[in-house]
């Protein structure tokens, strides 16, 4: 190159930096200048919903005469040539804000309902907030009601329907239900003797049974920090209408192991904090195992011949409605041959779908905003074809997220016809096996032993806080597993993947010295050795040798023959003890080991046991609690298992 052209070249250089650095400068002084309270999108939506949505407020009459508190948001270019469907959300939550020149910031499920348009109903359900009546948990259905006053939640959901469909200008004559936890549970109701004019109800995560496996109690166990802290304000009485909620619970100090260790024995709930205010809890204590009380607020034995499209939801991680999710669509789906009943399960937490990215849970990512693709492409068309009549999204009887290989499948049943039944054997040394192992002679080498002390409970997760966590689902067992209270059973590294899909059965030969034992049975991914940490994790989060929970669960061992059929032990009698866990959709691969871990505390998580049969727990003494050795066997006749369904690859 010669010296000129040289020289020009630097020149040339030299300019353009000058003008990257001045454009750097503008770019920076306009950033600076903006102002600081910048719209986000959820401010940008609240105003266009302002501005496209006129909101009215009614109280709705049904028939016993009480008078339902319920908001109602219309888009302001509804005609006679432009009508909406109505898409209703009853909840005991409460509709607010209050007023009708008060807006919700967000319509609908997803913000892709309130820019598509829909007529929008929030309704406070029979006793809650500016609702008449008197409220009742999950309160039962009334199959043959021979009266006005005869009412439940699907009586009050036809009702309120009638009016709806009767009153609001310009709806289309088509009606939607949906709604998460509590209101997927008022959802399901809506879909029993449903109105005609109900063409597509959503539960999601629904409470199904409060007894067998959803919120407040698993197996007959009680889930003590989410039903103290969540009833302690929900559980207050409401002497009048009102639009505030209960006084929440002040405590000092985040760490619940200590606090609810401090409580029990559950006598101690009344006495120090409900001081009989909570109707909930008087109610729970008088029924300690599953008689009429609990049966009759079993809401999946109702779900019969269905008929509007039931798109029910559920997260493989949800710590609280699991249960609901699956049990609706089985129940719903075996009752109902004629019916459009469908699944959707995700790698979610309690509600996940609905909000945030679902992308990850705690330390365990799943590569991919797993959420929008939700919102998207299964729940919003979903109610846009059978509400709006746009084309069929032909969605899978079971759009089931597989967790392990992280991808989407669709199945035209769950669990998916093609499953094998296979089981894991619990063995000698640790070990574990889809073999049974040899038997053992009668030395000692046929089982494995801990002693259980309701003292010094095992921890159900590492993070100190007062209540049940969304992270726990699959958080590190490590730390669980250490201890010589919880058996660890595991294989060798997979040569090939291993998929199970469907639910976990627990089959053990236990013995203990006490009179009554929990049993918690873990299913544990553990990742090899040299597994990459993820660039999202906290640094102090190794994932080499990570032992992921995959599937947990208690079971109150004196319900063994039945959860209306308490039974004390026979000290040192091997006894057979099997249950079933949630179902699991999960994909061990080629390097990883299987783990299973066998304890019988889970604390906070799980109230204790005093080891020793009383007839009510919630009565037990200090005097009652007592430590325990548990035996697991695992050899010739006794030989402890999990009954699972297995993938072909």
């Amino acid at each position: 190159m010669n010296t000129h052209h040289a020289r020009a070249t630097l020149r040339r250089l030299a300019l353009n930096r000058l003008t990257l650095l001045l454009l750097f400068c503008s770019y920076a002084m306009l950033a600076l200048a903006q102002p600081a309270d910048k719209k986000k999108p959820d401010d940008e939506l609240s105003e266009w919903i302002k501005a496209n949505y006129t909101k009215f407020e009614y109280r709705i009459p049904v028939r016993d005469g009480v008078k339902l508190f319920t908001s109602v948001y219309v888009p302001k270019d509804a005609s006679e040539q432009h009508t909406y469907p109505i898409l209703l959300d009853r909840t005991p939550y409460t509709v607010a804000p209050y007023g009708d020149d008060q807006y919700k910031s967000t319509l609908g499920p997803s913000d892709l309902f309130a820019r598509s348009k829909y007529i929008f109903v929030y309704q406070d359900v029979r006793g809650k907030f500016l609702s008449e009546g008197t409220y009742e948990d999950m309160r039962p259905y009334i199959a043959n009601k021979k009266s006005a006053n005869d009412v439940d939640e699907s009586s009050d959901t036809y009702d309120t329907i009638d009016w709806l469909v009767k009153n609001l200008r310009y709806n289309n004559g088509r009606v939607g239900v949906w709604g998460i936890s509590y209101p997927g549970f008022y959802t399901a109701m809506a879909a029993i003797d449903a109105h005609p004019a109900l063409k597509a109800v959503s539960p999601q995560a629904p409470i199904a049974d409060w007894f067998i496996g959803d919120d407040f109690h698993h197996n007959g166990a009680l889930y003590l920090p989410h039903m103290f802290n969540f009833m302690y304000s929900f559980g207050q009485p409401r002497p009048e209408l009102t639009t505030k909620w209960g006084e929440r619970l002040d405590r000092e100090g985040p760490d619940g192991y200590n606090f609810f260790l401090a409580l029990e024995p559950l006598s101690n709930v009344d006495a120090k904090y409900y001081h009989n205010k909570v109707a909930w809890w008087d109610e729970i204590i008088q029924h300690p195992n599953y008689d009429r009380f609990w049966k009759a607020r079993s809401t999946p034995q109702f779900l019969r011949n269905i008929k509007p499209a039931m798109l029910t939801v559920g997260g493989w991680f949800d710590a609280e409605d699991l249960w609901g999710a699956l049990h609706t669509y089985h129940s719903a789906n075996m009752q109902s041959p004629d019916g459009d009943v469908k699944l959707v399960m995700g790698p979610w937490f309690h509600g996940g779908w609905a909000r945030g990215d679902g992308d990850h849970l705690g330390n365990v990512w799943f590569n991919g905003k797993q959420s929008v693709f939700y919102r998207e492409k299964i729940e919003f068309p979903f109610f846009e074809h059978h509400l709006k009549g746009t084309p069929d999204p032909q969605l899978p009887e079971a759009y089931v997220f597989e967790t392990g290989t992280n991808q989407w499948k669709r199945y035209d049943a769950w669990p998916p016809k093609q499953t094998k039944p296979a089981a894991l054997y619990l063995g000698p040394n640790g070990q574990l096996s889809f073999t049974p192992f040899a038997a053992q002679p009668a030395s000692g080498a046929e089982f494995d032993e801990y002693i259980s002390d309701p003292a010094k409970p095992v921890p159900f997760t590492t993070t100190t806080d007062p209540g049940m966590t969304r992270e726990h689902m699959t958080d590190d067992q490590r730390q669980a597993g250490r201890r010589t209270d919880v058996l660890v059973y595991q294989t060798v590294p997979l040569e090939e993947d291993v998929t199970i899909a469907g639910p976990l059965k627990p089959e053990l030969f236990v013995s203990t010295s006490g009179t009554d034992a929990d049993f918690v049975v873990k299913l544990i991914d553990v990742y090899p050795d040299n597994f990459p940490d993820d660039n999202a994790s906290p640094k102090d989060v190794r994932l080499g040798a990570y032992q992921q929970l995959v599937r947990g669960e208690l079971f109150r061992a004196r319900f063994r023959n039945g959860y209306d059929k308490p039974e004390a032990f026979v000290p040192n009698k091997i006894t057979r003890v099997a249950y079933e866990m949630p179902d699991v959709n999960h994909s061990f691969r080629r390097g990883h080991r299987i783990m299973v871990q066998v304890q019988s505390t889970w604390f906070p998580l799980v109230d204790l046991n005093p080891q020793k049969f009383v007839p009510n727990i919630y009565n037990a003494k200090p005097s009652d609690f007592q430590k325990a050795t548990e035996r697991v066997y695992h050899s010739g006749a006794n030989d402890s298992r999990i009954n699972l369904l297995l993938l072909p690859n």
